[in-house]
């Protein structure tokens, strides 16, 4: 996907670094991690919405490039380009808002579980997993950060999950919220004994409000399913069959909800 589209004497963001652009705090000392290129953090400094910014990433070639675009733009006193990994390349209290985008939630969970007091002084994350969203929506449970927003942006094909979360650090307050955020009472009765999962893997904000491109991409997740029991049906391993009893568990609990849920929203994508 192409995250860049230039034009005239600037550029201007693909949709879905636009939405989390959006996300960003007015003001905010920013870092985008794994940032490739740069763009996030160079469109908010030139938009002036961040007054500093970290670019991060493991790898030297966007490294290079990220340093590129920062000279061409102007703004070395701005953004800091770093290479390291995940959030390793901040120091405790440098920034109050990360961004981590186009990785799968295992690894954005590892970084963030590995950035310890690095964590320290970051009020607002805001992240956009590939694939186990389940897992981080966990991990900021398991860390006080309640899900503020979070939507599905569909652009050239693919779905994406954006996600914005905020510390709380008041504890009851915390609880207060996650109570009501995550409170199976507000699904539809039928599906109420399976919805403690359901929630964390769909989404307790994107089930209430579910859009066109919320159906879709579960659909797709149906069919994803359906081809591994597929594929297990004509495996001769041991477990094999009972993997593929759970593989349709899943297909007919994810089915049960989809049924249950109100009609779908036009999507504002």
């Amino acid at each position: 996907m192409n995250e860049l589209e230039t034009g005239g004497g600037g550029f201007k963001l693909s949709r879905r670094l636009s939405t989390l652009a959006e996300w960003v705090p007015e003001g905010a000392r920013f870092a985008d991690i794994g940032t490739d290129h740069a763009l996030l953090p160079v469109f908010l400094a030139r938009s002036g919405k961040i007054t500093y910014a970290v670019a991060g990433d493991v790898h030297a070639g966007p490294v290079e490039a990220a340093k590129r675009q920062v000279a061409e733009a102007g703004l070395e006193d701005v953004v800091s380009v770093r290479l390291g990994d995940g959030m390793s390349v901040l120091s405790p209290g440098e920034v109050d808002t990360v961004a981590i985008a186009g990785m799968g939630g295992s690894l954005m969970v590892r970084i963030l579980e590995q950035s310890g007091e690095r964590l320290k002084g970051v009020e607002t994350l805001i992240l956009s997993p590939h694939v186990a969203e389940e897992a981080v929506r966990r991990w900021l449970v398991q860390h006080q950060y309640i899900l503020e927003q979070e939507m599905l942006l569909e652009e050239e094909g693919i779905i994406y999950t954006l996600l914005r979360a905020i510390r709380m650090s008041d504890a009851g307050e915390f609880r207060s919220r996650h109570s009501n955020l995550y409170n199976e009472g507000l699904l539809a009765p039928k599906i109420r004994k399976m919805s403690a999962v359901w929630l964390y893997e769909m989404g307790p904000h994107l089930l209430r409000n579910p859009t066109r491109a919320f159906h879709v991409k579960w659909e797709e997740e149906i069919a994803k399913r359906e081809r591994v029991i597929a594929q297990l049906s004509y495996s001769s391993t041991s477990g094999a069959a009972e993997k593929a009893r759970e593989w349709e568990e899943d297909v007919r609990e994810i089915r049960e909800v989809l049924s249950c849920l109100p009609a779908e929203k036009p999507s504002s994508n």
